[in-house]
């Protein structure tokens, strides 16, 4: 119960804050000049501030009482003290308590003052302070608190206030302006009454063609207005969804954004023809034909812009409890209730698909033109709404079917086993142990049962299978096996974790694969071929510990996988150079890949000064021997081979960004200058993307 008081409190002090905004933005749109509508919007302002100011202590008490768990705190003031002292919640709060106070303030005065657009400008900018503070308790706040990632968010809620806060001020306004006009006075009436009616009559027609010309003024802003909701509330949907975008159809979240998407598009359909239809035709001068068609203009205006509102107020609702429901991108879809998705990425490239798909846009551009043809040539409704209506669908059925591939409960589940070195390692031994017979050693299909299926195994090293299905997607076929392809289920055979692990494996081969595009230069500000390396914890021979994650967002890593004795000569020059790249805020990691005994081991990490990693060094080596390909030597057959020294260049952001094998790259970093010069590249660079996820999708 608390939960839907809460919820109903959040709504109830979001819409009179958008209405205060919205308000005061028309009034100042309007201009100054005295009208009936005018001085009821004034004393309505005062009104939506005391709202205002109720609805935020609701929601003291009732955040209270969620964050402690107790519902009796919800009427304890020493337990809203403690929120408001205690937490960031609570600072937020008291910055838009004094916000109301002020903007209730100004509101008061305004009611009571002479009407002045500096006023109105006035209190919406402090009302726009009070929603912009809100904005900081937002999604986008929580997850890092800058203002690239609050504005979208801020500028979204105040530009969606100036369209949906003026809607009650518009209807004040309409209903002002549509009331029935006065007729002729009648001849038997004294001339001292006729002109006293006369003069109430113009000022009246005054009163209505000034209410008419605010209306078209806001109409005129309002399109800009909308557009920049629209802008600013992808960006928001695409924070939050990321690249879970099945998530939008399989989540609260998603069902929640899709209501209020669709209501959305019910609203702009009534402002399109209340823009285009009506609005032109309010006003007109009496009493000529164009004056009755005027006043049924109005009738329609108050109908669907009353309708209107109330879809928008369900729009504030629902965007109220999306604001408090667990975005897309972290929920969690255990089960995809359909038989099927969409994915341009497993389709596209096939000629009978890219024919279709370009078929429908084709037919989707030709229904848009066929709604413009409509209104030029003044079609019927019929012919108006259904021809449109008609190559739509024929746009769907034509070109969304072949973007359709086959989708399992599991496949957009997230991967549980973090994409570390030790999950890559087991995964690696499950896959030789249980799939070499049919996928070969390398996973290229060429198997010594390959040639016994009809169809044979998928080649998933040099084609980008893993790419084009998601990790649900593979593990559901390790669970289940694929029908009628001879791959058979290993849910009996292999745990959870095993077959998670499985999967993990399979996307670092695709991975190392795609590193064969990498060489010993870091191409500037380019994320690609840049990806993100696998995880790894370590102990190494000083004594420190930690895993690679832990210099994110720090320092540069330069790991060096090397052989003994044949990487001498290379660590005694990284040995020299390990001052210069302290300085350059890198830190080296060295990883045997021989399995050295104890004192061969200390031997050696006593003749360096940087860490020699010796606990983990077996994963590590056993992971990132996959990113050992170059376009020179792709290594594609029997087992593969190990270089003997390998290193591997991983930015501050996390990504893998260049690579030196001299097998393969020749001299590269042996000229240490041109090592440096690779760093200072790094160091020079912003963040490209956000840093890589820890789990495979």
């Amino acid at each position: 119960m608390i939960e839907v008081i809460a919820t109903l409190l959040r709504w109830l002090q979001l819409a009179s804050n958008m209405i205060l905004v919205g308000s005061c933005v028309f009034l100042a749109i309007a201009g100054s000049f005295h009208s009936p509508w005018v001085a009821r919007l004034q004393r309505a302002l005062p009104w939506l501030g005391f709202l205002l100011l109720a609805g935020l202590l609701g929601i003291l008490a009732t955040t209270t009482a969620q964050a402690t768990g107790v519902d009796d705190n919800a009427w304890r003031p020493q337990a809203w003290l403690a929120l408001i002292q205690n937490t960031r919640m609570g600072h937020i709060w008291v910055g838009r308590a004094v916000l109301a106070v002020l903007v209730t303030a100004i509101a008061l005065y305004i009611r009571r003052a002479p009407a002045a657009r500096w006023r109105y400008v006035l209190c919406a900018s402090v009302a726009t302070l009070t929603l912009a503070v809100g904005s900081l308790a937002s999604h986008s706040a929580a997850e890092e608190l800058s203002l690239l990632s609050v504005l979208p968010y801020a500028l979204h809620i105040i530009l969606a206030s100036v369209w949906f806060g003026a809607l009650p001020a518009f209807l004040v306004v309409c209903f002002a302006c549509t009331q029935p006009t006065a007729r002729a006075p009648h001849p038997g009436i004294q001339t001292g009454a006729i002109a006293r009616i006369h003069e109430l009559f113009q000022s009246r027609e005054e009163a209505v063609q000034a209410g008419a010309q605010a209306l078209r003024r806001f109409s005129v802003m309002a399109l800009p207005v909308m557009l920049a909701v629209i802008a600013t509330g992808i960006i928001i949907t695409d924070r939050m969804v990321d690249t879970s975008y099945g998530a939008l159809v399989a989540t609260e979240y998603g069902w929640l954004l899709n209501a209020k998407i669709a209501l959305l598009g019910v609203v702009l359909i009534i402002a399109a023809r209340a823009r285009s239809t009506w609005l032109p035709l309010l006003g007109m001068p009496a009493p000529d034909t164009a004056s009755d068609n005027g006043a049924a203009a109005g009738a329609k205006l108050r109908k669907w812009v009353s309708f209107e509102f109330v879809l928008a107020l369900g729009i504030v609702l629902l965007a109220t409890i999306v604001a408090n429901t667990v975005p897309a991108k972290h929920a969690i879809i255990q089960n995809w209730p359909y038989s099927f998705r969409f994915s341009l990425a497993a389709t596209w490239g096939e000629p009978s698909v890219m024919i279709r798909v370009w078929l429908g846009v084709a037919l989707l551009v030709l229904s848009t033109g066929a709604v413009a043809l409509g209104r030029v040539r003044q079609w019927d409704k019929k012919r108006r709404l259904g021809i449109p209506a008609v190559l739509a669908l024929l746009a769907l059925a034509v070109g969304l079917p072949p973007l359709a591939i086959d989708a399992y409960p599991e496949t957009y589940r997230r991967t549980p086993v973090p994409f570390d070195t030790i999950s890559i390692a087991n995964g690696s031994a499950l896959f030789a142990e249980n799939c070499v017979a049919c996928h070969g050693l390398q996973g290229k299909g060429n198997g010594v049962l390959a040639k016994s299926f009809a169809k044979p195994p998928v080649d998933m090293l040099t084609e980008p299978h893993t790419a084009k299905h998601t990790a649900g997607d593979f593990f559901h076929w390790l669970t289940y096996g694929i029908p009628d392809t001879g791959m058979p289920t290993f849910a009996d055979k292999l745990s959870e974790e095993d077959r998670w692990d499985v999967v993990n494996f399979l996307h670092a081969m695709s991975r190392g694969y795609q590193a064969r595009l990498m060489s010993p230069r870091v191409v500037p500000n380019q994320p690609q071929p840049a990806m993100g390396p696998p995880n790894f914890s370590y102990s190494a021979s000083d004594g420190a510990s930690g895993t690679l994650k832990d210099f994110r967002g720090q320092k540069n890593v330069l790991l060096v996988l090397f052989s003994w004795p044949q990487s001498r000569e290379r660590l005694e020059a990284l040995s020299r150079l390990s001052p210069a790249l302290q300085a350059a805020n890198t830190v080296l990691l060295a990883v045997p890949e021989d399995d050295l005994a104890p004192q061969e081991l200390a031997a050696i990490a006593a003749d360096v000064p940087f860490p020699v990693i010796t606990q983990g060094a077996a994963g590590i080596v056993q992971s990132y021997t996959l990113f050992r390909r170059t376009l020179n030597k792709p290594d594609l057959l029997g087992e593969g081979t190990l270089p003997d020294h390998m290193e591997f260049l991983v930015d501050r952001f996390g990504y893998l960004r260049a690579r030196w094998i001299p097998d393969a790259d020749g001299p590269g970093w042996r000229d240490t200058e041109m090592l440096m010069q690779q760093v200072a590249q790094l160091n020079r660079e912003k963040e490209i993307l956000p840093p890589p996820g820890d789990h495979v999708h």
